[in-house]
């Protein structure tokens, strides 16, 4: 997502370094700044290499934290890089700042997966986090460090619990980054897409523009600091009616209900819609897109720039 926003801020006037370490599992993908190379200021790196984060944080304003691994299944496999990259690059970002007296505004792109299973279908920033794999566990470690670092020593942080994204430029090689944007390749490729159970679990879809405002709005909100806020829809629709939507709106592949895979279960979290009504009443923020029209948006999108994200 952090390309995305990168456009809007360009476009904004902003002085941008991006850092990223191009690892394209998780999005690395330089045509995604194609448009806007000459504008900023790219370094190619890992967040958690303390020489390379910081010169990067001497004369910032806003730190935009996007880093992460983004599979909440594979957490448990690889469990250290998952530690790294969504937590202790928060750490380290953060007593970066501390040694150079520096308090850019860091704002954290969270997760609903802190929360863990959801009890009455829509949740809040107050639920209380019981996360049930190692990526809620992290990401929610991440969350205390910003609130201890703000606390003691004054670095101040917006953190945003995304729900499910989706949308232009995210990585579509695999399932786990975007299941959205990979059943979109599957239906381009006539494939057949499963759907463990019954689908009729409820997520929250947002997609890729509306996140980008969000994170925005966010970042120009001095009313946020210190909060967590919700960025998602604020819609709930049924699993399986995502994939329906998909398939129709590509007018490809097929669909298939097969029972869930062993262990799926243990890290499904029940109906997960996030109340957004913080997000509005601190930045006035509503959401723009359907799902419809996000996955037109998406697939459209795709169907013209497909040779770049292969």
């Amino acid at each position: 997502m952090g390309s995305n926003l990168a456009h809007k801020l360009v476009s904004d006037g902003a002085i941008l370094t991006i850092l990223d370490s191009m690892d394209n599992r998780y999005g690395g993908n330089l045509y995604n700044i194609e448009s806007i190379k000459s504008n900023v200021n790219l370094v190619f790196g890992d967040v958690c290499n303390r020489s390379i984060l910081k010169p990067l944080l001497e004369n910032v304003e806003i730190v935009f934290h996007f880093a992460a691994q983004v599979s909440y299944i594979d957490s448990i496999k690889i469990p250290l890089e998952d530690l790294d990259k969504n937590a202790l690059s928060t750490l380290l970002i953060l007593e970066i700042c501390r040694e150079l007296n520096r308090k850019p505004l860091i704002v954290f792109s969270s997760s609903r997966m802190v929360l863990g299973f959801i009890k009455d279908k829509v949740f809040t920033e107050g639920d209380v986090p019981c996360p049930l794999s190692l990526y809620g566990v992290h990401k929610l470690l991440s969350e205390n460090y910003l609130n201890l670092y703000l606390r003691e020593f004054k670095i101040p942080y917006i953190i945003s619990r995304i729900t499910n994204p989706y949308g232009i430029r995210q990585q579509i090689k695999h399932s786990k980054y975007s299941l959205v944007g990979w059943f979109i390749r599957m239906a381009m490729n006539q494939e057949t897409i499963k759907i463990f159970g019954s689908g009729m679990q409820m997520r929250d879809y947002i997609f890729s523009e509306d996140i980008t405002e969000g994170f925005y709005r966010l970042g120009m909100c001095d009313e946020a600091i210190g909060k967590v806020v919700n960025l998602g829809s604020g819609i709930g629709t049924e699993f399986r009616e995502m994939v329906q939507t998909v398939v129709q709106t590509v007018g490809k592949g097929e669909i298939k209900f097969i029972p869930w895979p062993a262990n799926y279960e243990n890290l499904e979290t029940g109906d997960a819609i996030a109340d957004i009504s913080l997000l509005n009443e601190l930045t006035g923020f509503v959401p723009k897109y359907s799902l419809k029209e996000g996955v037109l948006l998406t697939y459209e999108y795709y169907r013209k720039n497909f040779a770049n994200y292969t």
